[in-house]
């Protein structure tokens, strides 16, 4: 039995759109959330929000760099 992924490659540029425009959605609510904590001195909520923040932008870039977007060559980077 293979362990490769089964890929269907049957996703529209417009899905990808939607999904960037939501995942920068919430990276900006997790960066709210932060800077909430912050004024609170909430310390576990500023690590969580912090963790969260940094996946989202991990994420924002890749599907940036799959779309092509000017200025992003590298999603690793």
């Amino acid at each position: 039995m293979s362990n490769e992924p089964v890929r269907s490659y049957d996703r529209t540029w417009e899905e990808i759109e939607t999904m960037l425009s939501k995942a920068t959605e919430k990276m900006n609510q997790w960066k709210e959330w932060y800077e909430m904590c912050k004024d609170e001195n909430d310390k576990d909520g500023m690590k969580d929000a912090a963790r969260n923040h940094k996946a989202l932008q991990g994420v924002v870039k890749t599907l940036k760099w799959t779309l092509g977007e000017e200025g992003v060559s590298d999603p690793l980077d």
